[in-house]
């Protein structure tokens, strides 16, 4: 039985048709990745399902007392709530008692004696115990801690984008919803994080239904592709790597009907030019017919992005940084940094949110200045920055004067092209040009922005985080024409295939002003990192005889007594649960939906446990110390 099925749905804004008669249905194990350009009306459609958005025409249907946890790509907050009231306020009743129980517990660590605030945690475990909600507190650790969420009682306000998005992941992820649905999950999320949410949502139980560039990411989580794409639905069942192979033989196939209905439309022309006295009114259906073949030809015109790279002279000398320094409010970004770019550079930078990659790419546009040091550019150095927030974009102003203002006519290898041209070529038709920028999907913004970065016709390309927002079509587009261009490229990006299908080198950004080089693209420098970590592991980990015995032994807290106490049900039922799954699964015989979901709930039964016997044994040597 399906979760959700959504049953020829239509959606139109005004003259714009997203989609027309579409039917998509989830059912449990169900983990899909819709696709399709920018604006082609993909997280409406997530919106639909959500139930956040109604269709014009068709019905969505749930399944009873299914529950829908939902991820925007720019999720709204409360700017004065704190991480850790915002992350449990959707998970019920147990949740808000762990978050009042750990607030409690907080204050009891700092005045053990309050006589108040130990009645308040008291009652508080109580009613936890009642509703068996010490699984869900640290199910919340565990998400929480591989998210990079630490300070749980930060106001929201505070937080960076990035730090804002793993939060309302957190979120979602805490509430373990039937039915998940993520728009663009990978945004502002570093690879580690991602390699780790794509094991997680592996082994989802429920159904996925998401958006992301992240093409990796697509084929290691999804079981199957749908791609949003003339005003209809096209399903690929696989990974995204089985996708492209079967979209290669889609549009073949494609391309050899249109040819046939092309001959078809040439025939039907003759035979029309040949004079009325050629035909009788017994013939008007041929008639009728030809001109509905010649209608269809021109609804079956189809856009293609086009990008190309013309370049302009270069010389020998484009940008040179010696000794360069760096500081914003008072934390050092880059210490006596050295880089000289060469003309065919393809450069990628990697590293942690907040370390200074943006900051190296602004100093090189201009817009900030070295604390010391020297950045020397060449005299035929023109460079064009395609920033994360689309700097320039004026929502009030229209589409055609936007990218006129850039250039109005720009050179390409067919020649001379007016900024009109340039927007049909980018997806843009004509009967858009004079609409306002705020009318566009944020997806068809970033597009835009592209359009005019590159209409600039720069020698140095500096692109932070650019495939953010962008269909994968469009990013196909775009890693085509890094290869093809002029000139040096400098590129910021979390997106892993990208940084391995466009860079032949990294700068890795390690904090406090380090930069670290590395000769090769992101797989290589993964596997290298991934080594040395394991040796370091292996060689820092203390043995039983190494472990100090003069260390003074910490004692356990108030909550980490009651943790541990609790701790223990936990593992017995747990094992309790592995056994009775165990057991299902020798009993599933030929039933494979069952089987698969005896399964998945087993893999998500061990690696609880895995994590409740860590945790049982960390909190036991403390308490047997102390």
């Amino acid at each position: 039985m399906n979760i959700i099925n959504l049953e020829t749905i239509s959606k139109a804004y005004g003259p714009k048709v997203l989609f027309e008669n579409i039917s998509l249905g989830l059912a449990s194990g169900d983990r899909i990745g819709l696709i399709g350009v920018n604006g082609s009306g993909k997280s409406t459609l997530l919106k639909i399902a959500a139930g956040l958005e109604q269709p014009d025409t068709g019905r969505v249907t749930l399944r009873k007392d299914c529950r829908i946890g939902y991820l925007a790509q720019d999720p709204p907050m409360d700017a004065n709530q704190t991480v850790l009231e915002y992350v449990y306020a959707a998970a019920g009743e147990g949740a808000t008692l762990l978050s009042q129980y750990t607030l409690a517990s907080v204050q009891l660590e700092q005045d053990p004696n309050d006589a108040k605030t130990l009645a308040a945690v008291a009652e508080l475990s109580e009613r936890l115990t009642t509703l068996d909600a010490w699984d869900t507190e640290l199910s919340a650790r565990t998400v929480l801690s591989r998210l990079g969420i630490t300070t749980l009682d930060a106001q929201l306000g505070t937080l960076s984008g990035g730090q804002r998005k793993r939060v309302a992941m957190a979120r979602v992820l805490i509430e373990k919803p039937d039915l998940l649905i993520l728009d663009e999950p990978t945004n502002h999320i570093d690879p580690t994080t991602v390699a780790w949410l794509e094991g997680y949502l592996a082994n989802l139980q429920g159904a996925l239904l998401l958006i992301t560039h992240d093409r990796y990411f697509l084929d290691r989580v999804v079981t199957a592709i749908v791609e949003l794409e003339d005003h209809q639905l096209f399903s690929y069942p696989g990974n995204y790597e089985r996708f492209v192979v079967e979209r290669i033989e889609r549009e073949r196939q494609r391309a050899k009907a249109e040819l046939d209905h092309r001959n078809e439309v040439r025939r039907e022309l003759a035979w029309l030019r040949q004079g009325a006295q050629a035909r009788t009114t017994k013939q008007q259906a041929r008639v009728d017919r030809a001109n509905a073949l010649i209608n269809q030809e021109r609804r079956q015109e189809r856009g293609t992005l086009d990008l190309e790279s013309t370049g302009r002279r270069i010389g020998k000398k484009l940008i040179e940084m010696h000794g360069l320094n760096k500081q914003i409010a008072g934390k050092t970004l880059l210490s006596n940094f050295e880089y000289q770019l060469t003309r065919d550079d393809r450069l990628g930078i990697i590293g942690p949110n907040g370390v200074g990659k943006s900051t190296l790419l602004n100093l090189i546009a201009g817009r900030l200045q070295p604390d010391s040091g020297e950045l020397v550019v060449g005299e035929t150095i023109h460079v064009a920055y395609y920033d994360q927030s689309s700097s320039d974009l004026n929502p009030n102003q229209r589409l055609i004067d936007y990218v006129s203002d850039g250039a109005e006519l720009v050179q390409t290898g067919e020649g001379l092209r007016t900024a009109s041209q340039m927007l049909e070529r980018f997806l843009f038709p004509n009967n858009q040009h004079w609409d306002y920028i705020h009318s566009l999907s944020g997806g068809e913004r970033r597009r835009l922005y592209l359009l005019r970065t590159l209409m600039r016709n720069p020698n140095v390309l500096l692109l932070d985080e650019p495939s953010n927002d962008l269909d994968v079509q469009t990013i196909a587009i775009l890693e085509e024409y890094i290869e093809q261009f002029n000139g040096a490229v400098i590129i910021v990006s979390h997106d892993r295939a990208f940084l391995d299908n466009t860079v032949d080198h990294l700068l890795i950004f390690e904090g406090d002003g380090k930069v670290r080089h590395f000769p090769g693209d992101y797989s290589a420098y993964r596997e290298v990192y991934e080594r040395e970590q394991a040796t370091l592991k292996a060689v820092t980990k203390p043995s039983t005889q190494e472990r100090p015995r003069e260390q003074k032994p910490r004692k356990l807290s108030f909550k980490e007594q009651r943790e541990l106490s609790e701790l223990e049900k936990t593992i017995a039922n747990l094992e309790a649960r592995q056994n009775e799954l165990n057991a299902a699964l020798n009993n599933a015989g030929s039933d494979y939906q069952a089987y698969t979901r005896l399964h998945t709930e087993l893999e998500q039964v061990s690696q609880t446990l895995e994590q409740s016997y860590e945790r049982w044994m960390e909190l036991s040597e403390l308490a047997s110390a102390s």
